[in-house]
């Protein structure tokens, strides 16, 4: 910060001296050039110079000093400062931003001091102070370090790059050593709206459909279109491009409209592009972001910070999209293409086959000319897995270059036919010559993923039920050509998700289905042979891998469906697809003859009936899981323990369906890497699709367990609308947490006083669960607060804690140093900041001073976009990781864990985690009470809470190596008691058939 005494003299200081910010230098020549007034007053001598003119004229009448402080924007955005001027208390806004404005607030339309400040966590006022920077602002303008930041969301040099750049390598004034920012400030207005300077603005959109915004920049009222909009336009309900409609965004979102009436934002765009984004909301009418942020390729961009969001990605990709999509035509030409390309090396390096002992797989091809396709699904194969491989190919009369496949492929059994023997009975025979105990019927037109014979290998060895294993297959234009298979009553077949993206939510779980193609179908050997292979009345070929399927499931076996084998498949590579239908319709009436038993039993062809048809009927309860968001692991806040129960309903077998409430963008690697891979997680939902996902998959549930219970009460509306597509499904109801009392501890302790008006905790328990009618069970947390939820009229209540196994870290006492925490720090009011700010200031001086001044906290866990850290940036002693994947590194380095809650419902699964991660806790009295702990042997007091007792529990815990491994080995015991994973998947099963018995008690009264 600069120096008091400095400040009002910043203007008469040379504007090369370093240690005045550059905002704070008065510019001559552009002021001049800016107000020509000034320029034919110093003409006619009434001001010496324009420094003169600004202070007696200029800055009363609303001029601005300099290109980076934009007097009439300061004004219009700070109401106490206009009225100040009019008072006479000051000269001007720029006078005000000077003496007291500096730290905290804008001084620009195109620059946010709390939007850098919060980009840029590291700029503590610490820093700032060492590096003799004023404010964030100062810092940015400060030259190359600044270079590749940003001030506003409405600025990022990275999309104006080519041409600032070059700008800027040619600045205008001598003090422009702003970048890029400085470049786009001066550049002429044509220049400016010529291109793009973020994801968020398109000037040529906004002048081309706003005629009055053209006409007031060609005025010179407004220095280019980005500066109309931010200053006048927004205000106006402008939309900023094409990809938003303020209009619409509005109409659409009533709570959005209620937020800017009450001043919380300036326009619906401002929402958007401080929550909506994020949140999955449609940004104009035929955007539909969702969808879109659901691909792959979104998130991934998105979670490495290549794009902001999925919107900022939306708008780029709409910007360089090419127009022309090659269609499957032309993709089966590329597919082609690619293989013949193979052959230059095909003669110079035989792939080779070769194995000693026992092959893992024995792999049947068929083959019937088409050398390249073979040559190019060989080597994937070979590629793809490393294992010993029983090759074993019939050439099926081949006239091509297959005939002298031994010149190219070593290792493998060949038998060359003279005539075409057909598919099946040529698989027949490759059936008989296999030496592993698996075989795979292999296509000859397909490319394998990497890992998908050793992904296909494993699934089949899971269970001894499973008869076939199948994979997703995806076209050569990129679109699936099936997920599993369907066969209807009329004997029809159905590859599930045909033309959908592979990377959707419902091709990705892996689940029982009729039937899995013929292009990969793993089996074991044994039971291939015992069933005699493939029914030679489908010779040549078609439906044998149907009936096959069929046969296995009538004698006891699963055919599944496993997303992690990927195939590539050239659809109708080795035959005609004329003669390939032909084929398939008389063979249909074959397998409607020979399977009509097991027909009748399956669901009508029609496509409403897909999703009922996508999965064999399974034998324990379909469940839709509703959550806020998806419950990943590592978001914490209950979301560990939601995450707990669903792995605990799909190791009891149950089909689980997540749907969150609202959507937030993880990379797909961090979803499905955190759920049992059985698992269907509709990240790409939120409580705006619920109305149609509940007609679309009508009957799909006989469970609904809906996570919180504001969850319950914001989507009773719709489940109320919607309960005619829910026959016989029943609901329960996880609390969670009790959040009544739990609000009034927060306004007791953050001193928002009584309010005389406000009801009796009974009221607010009774106002809280009023919902829960709806719901055949509720689920609390801990014996206390199920109590209390009885208190508020509900007695089916039973009690769900957490699912947790020791396993103590290594390091002794003596290697660990400093204090940690862990906790999620969702929003301004969340317990975890509010406690650590609480411990920063008050516990960690106390801790310090005791135990020196290197003794550092860290801290660690998930921050929503928009809470502001700097408070916890400003206090010493503290080092602030943010997300982690792994804390067990953190609980194993690390001597004590703190937990400083003043107020929070529920069970902490924090304190669980670190006592069974082997690091002893203090922790609050309000922790220890919903615990049921005993202070001073599981784990040390620091009050409700106290700084003085606080601090001296974490000094004895740190220094005393006796009592820190009693308290540690007595927290693990707590842990293998009350967390007993088998316990816990007792208390889910014991849920599951309290609901199903209430729902046959229902049946027979």
């Amino acid at each position: 910060m600069l120096d008091e005494d400095v400040l009002p003299c910043a203007l008469e200081w040379d504007a090369t001296t370093s240690s005045v910010p550059q905002w704070a230098r008065f510019e001559a020549a552009w002021y001049v050039a800016s107000y020509p007034e000034a320029k034919d007053a110093i003409a006619s001598g009434a001001c010496e110079d324009a420094l003169d003119h600004y202070r007696r004229l200029g800055q009363t009448k609303g001029f601005s000093p300099n290109i980076w402080f934009d007097e009439a924007w300061y004004r219009a955005t700070n109401p106490d400062v206009v009225a100040a001027i009019k008072a006479g208390d000051l000269l001007s806004g720029f006078q005000h931003y000077l003496h007291y404005g500096h730290p905290d607030r804008s001084p620009h339309w195109l620059f946010s001091e709390a939007f850098y400040r919060a980009a840029n966590p590291e700029l503590t006022e610490q820093a700032l102070k060492a590096t003799g920077h004023a404010n964030g602002y100062a810092h940015y303008l400060s030259g190359s370090e600044a270079d590749f930041r940003t001030g506003s969301l409405f600025f990022d040099p990275s999309v104006r790059r080519p041409e600032v750049r070059t700008r800027a390598n040619h600045p205008t004034s001598e003090n422009d050593n702003a970048g890029p920012f400085g470049a786009f400030l001066r550049s002429p207005k044509e220049a400016a709206d010529q291109k793009r300077c973020s994801w968020y603005f398109d000037p040529h959109w906004y002048l081309e459909h706003y005629p009055q915004a053209r006409a007031e920049v060609e005025a010179g009222k407004y220095r280019n279109a980005l500066h109309h909009y931010l200053t006048t336009g927004e205000r106006d309900g402008l939309s900023p491009q094409a990809g938003f409609s303020e209009d619409f965004y509005r109409a659409t979102y009533p709570d959005v409209e209620e937020c800017i009436v009450a001043g919380h934002f300036r326009s619906g765009y401002d929402h958007f592009l401080a929550a909506g984004a994020m949140e999955g909301r449609q940004p104009a009418q035929d955007v539909p972001l969702a969808t879109y942020a659901s691909q792959a390729f979104v998130r991934e961009d998105v979670d490495s910070g290549i794009f902001r969001d999925p919107f900022a990605h939306w708008v780029a990709h709409e910007e360089h999209r090419k127009n022309i999509v090659p269609d499957e035509i032309h993709t089966k030409m590329m597919f082609c293409r690619e293989a013949a390309g193979l052959l230059v090396d095909a003669g110079r390096k035989p792939l080779d086959f070769s194995y000693e002992g026992r092959p893992a797989v024995s792999i049947l091809m068929v083959l019937h000319n088409q050398f390249p396709l073979t040559m190019m699904a060989l080597s994937a194969l070979r590629g793809c897995f490393r294992g010993a491989i029983d090759l074993i190919i019939i050439d099926s009369g081949s006239r091509d270059e297959t005939r002298d496949l031994e010149h190219y492929v070593q290792g493998a059994t060949i038998r060359h036919l003279e005539h075409n023997a057909s598919f099946l009975l040529s698989c027949n025979m490759a059936l008989e010559m296999a030496k592993a105990e698996a075989v795979l019927y292999l296509n000859n037109d397909v490319r394998l993923a990497p890992g998908a014979i050793e992904n296909g290998l494993r699934r089949l060895g899971s269970d001894g039920r499973i008869g076939a294993v199948g994979g997703k297959i995806i076209r050569t234009n990129g679109k699936l050509q099936e997920a599993g298979s369907i066969i209807w009553r009329d004997g029809g077949a159905y590859g599930y998700l045909r033309d959908a993206d592979p990377n959707c939510p419902e091709a990705n779980f892996v689940r029982d289905v009729d039937y899995c193609s013929g292009p990969f179908l793993l089996v074991p050997t044994k039971l291939a042979r015992n069933m005699g292979g493939f029914d030679t009345a489908y010779a040549p070929a078609y439906f044998e891998e149907s009936d096959f399927c069929v046969r296995l499931i009538r004698s006891g076996y699963r055919v599944v469906y496993d997303p992690s084998v990927v195939i590539e498949h050239l659809e109708f590579g080795s035959s005609s697809s004329s003669a390939s239908h032909a084929l398939m319709q008389r063979n249909r009436r074959i397998f409607l003859s020979k399977q009509a038993d097991f027909l009748r039993n399956q669901y009508p062809a029609h496509l409403s009936n897909v999703v009922m048809a996508r999965s064999r009927p399974p034998t324990q309860p379909r469940v839709l899981f509703i959550e806020d968001r998806v419950p990943l692991r590592r978001l914490g806040s209950g979301y560990v323990r939601s995450n707990d129960i669903v792995r605990s309903m799909a190791r009891q077998g149950c089909t689980v369906t997540i749907f969150p409430v609202d959507a937030y963008y993880h990379s797909l690697g961090s979803i499905y890497g955190d759920f049992p891979d059985t698992v269907e997680v509709l990240f790409d939902r939120s409580a705006r699709d619920l109305d149609g996902f509940l007609e679309e998959r009508a009957g799909a549930f006989d469970l609904v367990w809906i996570g919180r219970t504001h969850n319950l009460a914001r989507l009773l509306p719709v489940l109320h609308k919607n309960h005619r597509y829910l026959p016989g499904t029943r609901f329960v109801l996880d609390t969670e947490a009790v959040v009544s009392p739990r609000l009034r501890l927060r306004d007791e302790v953050l001193e928002k006083g009584a309010d005389a008006t406000r009801p009796a905790l009974e009221d607010e328990l009774r106002s809280e669960f009023e919902c829960a009618y709806f719901c055949q069970q509720v689920v609390a947390v801990n014996e206390h607060e199920a109590e209390m939820i009885r208190q508020a009229g509900h007695g089916n209540v039973t009690v769900l804690g957490h699912s947790l196994r020791p396993s103590p870290t290594p390091r002794s006492f003596g290697e660990r140093h400093g204090l940690l925490f862990v906790g999620a720090i969702v929003d301004e009011e969340s317990p975890n900041l509010d406690g650590l700010l609480w411990f920063a200031r008050e516990v960690m001086p106390l801790v310090r001073a005791e135990l020196g001044p290197d003794t550092r906290l860290t801290v660690v866990g998930s921050c929503s976009r928009g809470v502001d850290l700097r408070p916890l940036h400003a206090c010493e002693g503290l080092e602030i990781v943010g997300e982690a994947e792994d804390l067990r590194g953190f609980h194993d380095s690390h001597r004590v864990f703190v937990a400083p809650t003043r107020f929070a419902g529920g069970i902490p699964y924090k304190i669980h985690e670190s006592a069974a991660l082997g690091l002893p806790v203090v922790a609050s009295d309000l922790l220890i009470e919903q615990l049921g702990w005993t202070a001073e042997r599981d784990i040390l007091s620091g009050g409700k809470p106290d700084p003085q007792r606080f601090a001296a529990s974490i000094v004895e815990l740190y220094r005393n190596q006796a009592l820190w491994g009693n308290v540690r080995d007595a927290a693990i015991g707590r842990v293998e008691q009350e967390c007993d994973p088998a316990r816990f998947d007792a208390a889910v099963a014991g849920i599951l058939k309290n609901v199903r018995r209430a729902d046959a008690l229902l049946r027979v009264g």
